[in-house]
């Protein structure tokens, strides 16, 4: 009980006392009216507890309001109304709602004998929205309703009174990329959706705004047929690929795979840039998982379709060095082809590194000594540049005689390092990868008689 500010309003009044200590010295009585009302609201809580049931109805007055919820009075007995139960609707605070001193018809909920409690609730007294709630709402169904929260994953919409439905943000747009709800909605917004399905269980509605609009990915492939030339600007690049957007919302990738015949590009950063203007192949389209696949090689034809036409085992061929490695060194050649010159085939002399006799951008003149169309794969040899046609012969045949325990000594060896070990001048990491010998490095390459 909260003790009175004012108590001149009891003056002249008369109430009833319990007498709770006596002073026959100082001829004093001390009395108690708390003792009589707490013993009255006690009498009054035994007869509430014995007489009512949990889902009868009872009146009472709004005594206090906290954060969780309401204390009625029902007159003498003190029940507790959660936030929860006092609305099917979203409830910020009970303030939004009630009021101290109204009066309310509620439902008991819960009766604790023990500790003298009761659970009420004002919801229960209303029909509750959500019943016969898949009829009222078939997936399908177009509804209107307002923006009640916006949340990162999404937007809660009031159908109805205590009825709210999500629209996921991947519900939005079927193409626009939409981070947030919030960039495009606002609480209190009137929207339209489509019912996407209901969970009455749950009590949750799924609901879309894309749906509103046609997909356009229903039908890509009338606008990108697969073969077309596309055009786009690079929006994006990844380690394995180049975004294009070929209109907004819709991108097409570029394989790091497609983006040569020749060329081993590691990342698309190495071909374009940001922004740039490309024209492209497309490969294929996926329309479940919306992803158009496009190609920059496939502008052109194969050149290793016809290599075996222009590159034959014998001929002299010119070219720049473009990489060095621990085992040999790539020559550019015609069509934007490189060509692998094994380490044992720099000079007829032993070579301890490849560093020591060439260098990146240098000219030089070689004979090709194995083609392989098939695994797009073309063998060099310096140093029989100036053979004769019978010391070729017997160059090539060394290499396809090679030992399989003789590592790093063939071109089969050296072209399958060349997908593990690579160098470029300037960069130390691999100058340090570089200068680690091969484990048979030491062991003198095979020579050919002359």
């Amino acid at each position: 009980m909260v003790p009175p500010k004012d108590l001149q309003q009891f003056v002249g009044n008369t109430y009833d006392f319990k007498i709770v200590k006596l002073n026959d010295d100082r001829k004093n009585v001390v009395l108690s009216r708390r003792e009589v009302i707490e013993q009255e609201r006690s009498e009054k809580r035994q007869k509430f507890m014995e007489g009512v049931n949990v889902g009868d109805r009872v009146t009472g007055t709004v005594k206090n309001l906290t954060d969780f919820g309401a204390f009625i009075d029902l007159d003498g007995m003190d029940g507790l109304l959660h936030i929860t139960d006092m609305t099917w609707g979203r409830l910020g605070h009970p303030s939004e709602l009630l009021k101290v001193g109204q009066q309310l018809e509620v439902v008991v909920l819960d009766i604790n004998k023990e500790k003298e409690r009761v659970s009420l609730g004002l919801k229960q007294t209303q029909k509750n929205p959500w019943d016969q709630i898949e009829e009222r709402f078939p997936a399908g169904q177009r509804v209107k309703g307002k923006i009640a929260n916006l949340v990162p994953y999404g937007a809660f919409v009031e159908i109805e009174e205590g009825v709210e439905g999500l629209i996921h943000v991947s519900e939005l747009s079927w193409t626009k990329r939409i981070m947030r709800p919030s960039d495009i909605l606002s609480v209190g917004q009137e929207v339209e959706a489509v019912v996407l399905g209901v969970n009455k269980e749950e009590q949750k509605i799924s609901l879309g705004l894309r749906q509103l609009e046609p997909n356009p990915w229903d039908e890509i492939e009338k606008k990108f047929t697969i073969g077309s030339t596309v055009k786009g600007k690079i929006r994006n690049m990844t380690a394995y690929g180049a975004f294009v957007e070929l209109e907004e919302g819709i991108d097409g990738m570029i394989h790091v795979s497609d983006l040569s015949w020749t060329r081993k590009i590691n990342h698309p950063s190495e071909v374009f840039k940001k922004g740039d203007e490309v024209e492209a192949v497309v490969i294929d389209i996926d329309k479940v998982n919306q992803r158009i696949s496009l190609g920059i090689k496939q502008l052109t034809e194969d050149p290793w379709k016809t290599i075996d036409q222009k590159y034959k085992i014998g001929d002299l061929v010119k070219g720049k060095v473009t990489k060095l490695a621990s085992f040999g060194a790539f020559v550019q050649l015609q069509d934007d082809i490189d060509g692998l010159v094994h380490i044992s085939q720099l000079s007829e002399d032993h070579v301890a590194k490849v560093k020591d006799v060439l260098k990146v951008g240098q000219e030089v003149e070689a004979r090709v000594i194995k083609v392989d169309k098939l695994e797009r794969r073309i063998g060099l040899s310096i140093k029989a540049a100036n053979y004769t046609e019978e010391q070729l012969r017997k160059e090539a045949e060394t290499f396809d005689t090679l030992r399989p325990g003789e590592d790093m000594v063939g071109l089969e060896k050296a072209f399958a390092a060349a997908e593990q070990e690579e160098y470029r001048p300037g960069e130390s990491k691999k100058e340090r990868e570089e200068s680690k010998e091969p484990k048979d490095s030491k062991r003198e390459p095979k020579k050919t008689k002359k």
